[in-house]
């Protein structure tokens, strides 16, 4: 593909330029490559426009020209995109990554955030007062995202998902007109976001609450794949018996070496003295190869699985609920992960249980909440494979397949592709026709497609 030089394209560009007060990006311009590119390295598109949006009125200015030159629109917030679905071929992308920043209301415990933050800034902004937000798992994903299609994390036995602890959000629509979704003010819009992912409209600001979590007990235990079956029999165990305040975050992961390793990653958020049994248990699974488990500020906690995020490398996703993790579920990571065709891909599993589960599933959009093990299936290589990722991609079809008649209906909307359309009906479950009428209303022309997508893929 090449850059989007066409005359309509240069007509949108134009015309967001004479409108916009902040820099417009265009083909063949300073930095507009690098505004076109997401983490995942094999997203590869040519907008016309990329457009640096300063505040919320030059998304909204911005929103206005797209619509009235039918040009494709997406938002580009934290930039960790996997599916490509910030960056659309000949549309105009609104870069939120110049809208950073967190303002703390430490005694009312709330935090606003602004639409472009990344997780990794909110932990080290809110970490100074010695208070946490509810976050996943890597500093480089934009909180935004994160939370709009649901937000595994660290936490969630405690305090649930992030969408959990989002207490109002900033909105531009599909119109251009600003609105603020909460509790009280566009109630329909609030529970709809919470879930929906980014199909409503941009979010130009959220407001959490956020949590008094100076520390936590947490690590990293990693040891040899040939210990992996006692291990896993020993994380089954914990799982069963998790407290609220334990969350075991579990996966397979390659070490320096390149060799495939099991890895447990538990986040105690309690009274230390009680979580230090559970850290000395899971030292005791095996031999570690690796084990580094203490005490831990969130921007620390958040750091453990950057190594294993890297910008530029080639990516594709997907992931299965399954309601418990059984023995032959075991059997099935166990052998694949024998099998991997790539050193940089990762299988990671997430335990839905505690304060999650008791939240009712129509007080937001997210359709499961009945206890259950998230497989998040990441296949990674480097750009130059020679065949283009094709052993790898197949790998994890695979590997998805082989767990289809042990999973939920659904899946993470958070990796759910442009092409999961049925997936994603299916994993709003009850809420799907309330979320479907949501959008008709809000946004009838479809112009805010992000994955997963509300309407069927177009031909």
């Amino acid at each position: 593909m090449t850059a989007t030089t066409s005359s309509p394209a240069r007509t949108v560009a134009n015309a967001l330029r004479a409108v916009v007060r902040c820099p417009v990006l265009i083909p063949g311009g300073p930095d507009y490559d690098r505004g076109r590119r997401v983490w995942n390295g094999l997203v590869d598109r040519y907008p016309a426009a990329v457009v640096r949006c300063a505040d919320a009125a030059d998304v909204a200015d911005a929103v206005r020209v797209a619509r009235d030159h039918g040009a494709p629109l997406s938002v580009r917030g934290g930039g960790h995109d996997w599916g490509g679905r910030a960056i659309r071929e000949g549309g105009v992308v609104l870069d939120l990554s110049a809208m950073r920043g967190v303002e703390l209301d430490a005694d009312g415990r709330t935090a606003r955030v602004r639409g472009g933050s990344l997780a990794g800034g909110v932990a080290s902004a809110l970490a100074e007062h010695g208070l946490r937000a509810v976050t996943g798992t890597v500093n480089a994903v934009g909180i935004a995202g994160l939370t709009l299609g649901g937000g595994y994390g660290p936490l969630l036995g405690a305090h649930g998902l992030a969408l959990d602890n989002l207490l109002g959000a900033d909105v531009v629509l599909a119109d251009g007109t600003a609105v603020t979704a909460d509790a009280e003010e566009n109630p329909d819009l609030f529970w709809a976001l919470r879930g929906g992912g980014g199909n409503f409209g941009v979010v130009t600001g959220l407001r959490y609450r956020v949590h008094p979590i100076p520390t936590v007990l947490s690590g990293m235990a990693m040891f040899p794949l040939a210990q992996a079956p006692s291990v896993l029999r020993g994380y089954r165990e914990l799982l069963a018996e998790s407290p609220d305040e334990l969350s075991v975050i579990g996966g397979f992961y390659s070490g320096p070496d390149g060799s495939p390793l099991i890895m447990l990653y538990p986040t105690w958020s309690g009274d230390p003295a009680a979580g230090e049994p559970y850290l000395r248990r899971i030292r005791a699974l095996g031999t570690p190869v690796f084990s580094r488990l203490g005490p831990m500020t969130a921007p620390e906690q958040l750091g453990l699985l950057d190594p294993f995020v890297v910008d530029g490398r080639h990516n594709t996703a997907t992931s299965r609920w399954l309601p418990v993790l059984t023995e032959d579920v075991c059997d099935v990571l166990v052998d694949f992960a024998r099998r991997v065709t790539s050193p940089l891909s990762s299988l990671t599993l997430h335990h839905f249980h505690g304060a999650a589960t008791r939240v009712p599933v129509s007080s937001t959009a997210f359709g499961l909440r009945d206890e259950h093990v998230l497989l998040e299936i990441i296949t990674t290589w480097a750009p130059n494979s020679p065949d283009s990722g094709g052993a790898h991609r197949e790998w994890a079809a695979a590997l998805a397949d082989e767990l289809e008649r042990s999973a939920l209906p659904g899946g993470y909307p958070n990796l759910l592709g442009p092409d999961d359309h049925e997936r994603a009906m299916a994993a709003f479950g009850p809420n799907t026709a309330r979320l479907l009428e949501v959008k008709r209303r809000l946004d009838p022309d479809g112009v805010f497609t992000a994955v997963p997508a509300l309407v069927p893929p177009v031909s």
